[in-house]
């Protein structure tokens, strides 16, 4: 390959990086700057002692601002000018705003020790919030655009094998990054694949068998050629090795071990004080939804059903019905479609915005299942993936969660073997802060509708044709 061109192409690829880095800076910045600005002018009038004009604790303020900033603005997503779609940068902004903003009313009766400030700074924060939002919203969905016109979408050509998947076609809906327009089979000779994918930005390796994915992964690092690919489970557990550096041998460790005691001990204690935190706040909302469901159509407000959950140990569920009564008849699981007809009209709106799964405080605080966790899956579910992945039955080092890996970065109807990656990803990297993060990244899904998209007839046919040919389907979370 010409070292000019892969020159030429890997500035451009930096460029990105460079690009992102410059709008992270100045919306840092703004906010901060725009924050401390409030601060000064406040204090500046209301500090009779003195202490608070200083330029030490100015400067104390401006820093705890930024840091809460950032690291909300990293978890959530806010900076991925580019890179994620322009309401999901949006959606993240708000929520980091929302959430540093409010923090910072506390933590300005926090400083200058006067609860009487309250009602001055909650005013002044709220406005303050307002004004943020709609210029550093503006201003991500202007930078996108100009990040879309600077750095246009790779082309990809996609080395498939022979067990057909959509994750080509997936990757295509986000034209603005991806463009396909190429394929070859992976068992092409080497002299054609080299030939056939120089041109190209970057490789799609979709599904082929282990030996050929590594000969192709050696083929594409030596043309300098950047690489997609799907990673089987092996893949994911050997993500979270370390390094073995004791001898001039290259060695891994994967310790398998699961969380420490202290790490147990640790989210346990979060679990039950935020559980019961949120019940006691969220109090009035779940006797309003409650009476509703029932003033409906006059059926149970609860629907109970039995799960499985660290250990394989089973117990019952609780969530708002959002369905009409006896939605499954038989007791049979019947895949929810993107407009289903036993969907309640209340039942829509709190499925939309998850409200269905508040109830599920009462779980957590119980100890069935966690804040964050692998999404926990009915009896019967859990007995055919575990045939069909044997696997699926990894997600069950871990209670089940309210919110997860799995439902953060998935779909509703994101299927089985996805999912599976995704909860042994949360699993072998487990962290306190990893669950922050979860945590945050769930207020920001809510708001998008793609997360709670339901199965389509298509979807819904292939599931059926699944059922029958002991294929794994996706999660058919519904009543």
């Amino acid at each position: 390959m010409d070292n000019s061109i892969y020159g030429r192409k890997e500035n451009h690829i930096q460029g990105k990086y460079v690009f992102r880095w410059v709008c992270g800076i100045f919306h840092t910045l703004y906010a901060s700057l725009t924050f401390w600005w409030v601060w000064i002018s406040y204090t500046t009038v209301h500090d009779q002692t003195g202490h608070l004009t200083g330029l030490a604790n100015r400067l104390m303020a401006l820093l705890i601002y930024a840091f809460i900033f950032v690291f909300l603005m990293r978890s959530m997503g806010g900076y991925l000018i580019g890179v994620s779609r322009k309401m999901n940068v949006v959606g993240s902004i708000v929520v980091a705003l929302f959430i540093t903003d409010g923090a910072e009313v506390f933590i300005s009766l926090a400083i200058t020790g006067q609860f009487r400030f309250f009602g001055a700074f909650l005013w002044r924060y709220i406005l303050l919030f307002l004004v943020q939002t709609f210029c550093i919203s503006l201003s991500s969905i202007l930078l996108i655009d100009l990040y879309r016109v600077k750095f246009p979408p790779l082309r990809l050509i996609e080395i498939y094998g022979s067990h057909p998947n959509r994750v080509a076609k997936k990757m295509g809906f986000r034209d603005d990054k991806y463009v396909f327009d190429g394929r070859i089979h992976c068992d092409e000779p080497n002299d054609k694949m080299i030939e056939t994918i120089l041109p190209y930005d970057a490789v799609l390796i979709n599904d082929v068998p282990s030996e050929r994915e590594d000969e192709l992964l050696r083929l594409c690092f030596d043309i300098n050629k950047r690489v997609y690919f799907t990673p089987a489970i092996s893949d994911v557990m050997i993500k979270s090795s370390d390094d073995i550096n004791l001898f001039d041998t290259p060695i891994y460790l994967c310790r398998n071990s699961g969380m420490s005691a202290w790490q147990r001990f640790w989210k346990r204690f979060f679990d039950i004080t935020l559980s019961v935190i949120a019940i006691i706040l969220l109090s009035p909302l779940l006797v309003i939804v409650a009476l509703l469901i029932h003033a409906e159509d006059g059926g149970p407000v609860f629907y109970r059903q039995e799960r499985v959950t660290l250990n394989g140990r089973h117990f019952m569920i609780l969530k708002f019905r959002s369905m009409i009564v006896n939605a499954e008849k038989d007791n049979r699981s019947i895949p929810a479609g993107a407009e289903d007809p036993r969907i309640t009209r209340i039942g829509r709106f709190i499925r939309a915005t998850r409200i269905d799964e508040l109830p599920q405080l009462f779980n957590i605080a119980r100890g069935d299942m966690s804040i964050v966790g692998p999404r926990p899956e009915r009896v019967a579910h859990v007995e055919k993936y575990t045939r069909d992945i044997p696997e699926f039955r990894y997600r069950l080092k871990m209670r089940g969660g309210l919110t997860g890996y799995a439902q953060v970065y998935g779909k509703y109807n994101t299927t089985a073997i996805d999912k599976l990656k995704m909860d042994l990803s949360y699993i072998t990297n487990y962290s306190l802060l990893l669950d922050v993060q979860i945590i945050f990244e769930t207020l920001r899904v809510i708001m998008q509708k793609e997360s709670t998209e339901g199965f389509s007839e298509e979807d819904q046919k292939i599931m059926h044709e699944a059922d029958n040919h002991g294929v794994t389907p996706g999660e058919e979370e519904n009543e």
